[in-house]
């Protein structure tokens, strides 16, 4: 854990991450009285708070999924003051949304990164995420950053090259009358391949989670491809489409509907052997929504920052390597997790795949 210094913007508290000059914390895991939020995953954004405060693209997806809250937000790169600290937020590239949030006062600089994914996160040179603002580096003193794929061992393919093997993927099972049940998190990961999806080959079927939140982003002004719930596509059709499903709908009575079907996961966590065989499924993409070894390394570099606190994932090899770079590195110990696991509570029990359902 890292050692709080006197002056420092951000300590870690047991609700949070904590900001004491400006009496708020950063995406805090219990009920507090002020919260500013980098984006919508469970992990991050969790009900129970007095007030939120978040960046204005993510509105709509924060209120769907936390309800009737107070939310006020930002656009990108406004600035508030609040009790002396000035708070910007700036694009994460990890879902619609997304924020790092910077933090000024006292003629010091923080960044939190929240979760983010940069141009090399399989988005390879100039490629874009076209479901979510591009990662901004921004400079400071202090960078707070996640390290949820902190081993050399992650790099992401080019989403170019990987959107294609999808494609093929499904193109493939519908020419042998079989469906294609891909499994991702219902929240940005299943919009960004929906988003690279052929429309040549069949329909496009979602699980009701992801649907609903397919709506929040087209009411966001992200452009979709038609997506359908499975009712209503003609069964003599089924077996051409490809359907997008949360992991929580893996083991569902939900699947029984496609009859005989190719199943694929779409995670960072694909890059390691084993991890498709444990999840029992036909096929494994190689896709994330955070930063790679790679990306990670360039981040904290673009932000020139002389101190670097690591939190969730794997924290002490992105450390170590920080030191042996001469950069001060510590820790903190967050509560964050995986969205895989953590948002499948929100995305809702896998037989309510029939109708949208409330995310609030």
């Amino acid at each position: 854990m890292a050692e709080a210094l006197q002056d420092d913007l951000v300590v870690l508290r047991k609700e949070g991450l904590f900001c004491p000059a400006g009496d708020f914390f950063i995406d805090p895991w219990q009920p507090v009285e002020r919260a500013v939020i980098t984006h919508a995953h469970a992990d991050h954004a969790r009900p129970g708070h007095a007030r939120y405060l978040a960046a204005a693209p993510g509105e709509k997806v924060l209120r769907a999924r936390l309800g009737q809250v107070t939310l006020d937000t930002l656009d990108y790169g406004e600035p508030i003051t609040h009790r002396g600290v000035r708070i910007t937020f700036f694009p994460a590239g990890h879902v619609l949304g997304s924020a790092q949030v910077r933090l000024e006062a006292s003629g010091a600089t923080w960044v939190a990164s929240g979760d983010y994914k940069t141009a090399g996160a399989g988005l390879g040179g100039r490629e874009q995420d076209p479901t979510c603002a591009p990662f901004e580096p921004v400079r400071c003193d202090v960078f707070i950053t996640e390290s949820t794929f902190g081993l050399p061992i992650y790099r992401w393919p080019r989403q170019s090259v990987l959107m294609g093997e999808i494609n093929q993927w499904w193109r493939d099972n519908a020419r042998s009358g079989r469906a294609s049940v891909l499994f991702c998190y219902a929240l940005g990961k299943a919009q960004r391949v929906i988003a690279a999806l052929a429309q040549d080959i069949g329909a496009i079927v979602c699980h009701g989670a992801v649907q609903n939140l397919n709506a929040v982003y087209r009411e966001s002004g992200i452009a979709l491809p038609d997506t359908h719930l499975v009712q209503d596509v003609a069964a003599r059709d089924l077996a051409r489409a490809i359907v997008i499903a949360p992991p929580s709908a893996q083991a569902s009575t939900w699947l029984k509907r496609f009859g005989e079907y190719s199943d694929a996961f779409a995670s960072g966590w694909m890059q390691l052997r084993g991890t498709r065989r444990r999840r029992g499924v036909d096929r494994g993409f190689v896709l994330s929504d955070h930063a790679d070894w790679d990306g990670l390394r360039s981040a904290i570099a673009e932000t020139g920052a002389r101190r670097v606190i690591v939190t969730h994932g794997q924290v002490a090899p992105l450390v170590r390597a920080l030191r042996e770079e001469g950069i001060d590195a510590q820790a903190f110990e967050t509560e964050f997790g995986n969205e895989e696991d953590i948002d499948a509570a929100a995305d809702g029990k896998a037989d309510a795949g029939d109708e949208p359902t409330s995310l609030g």
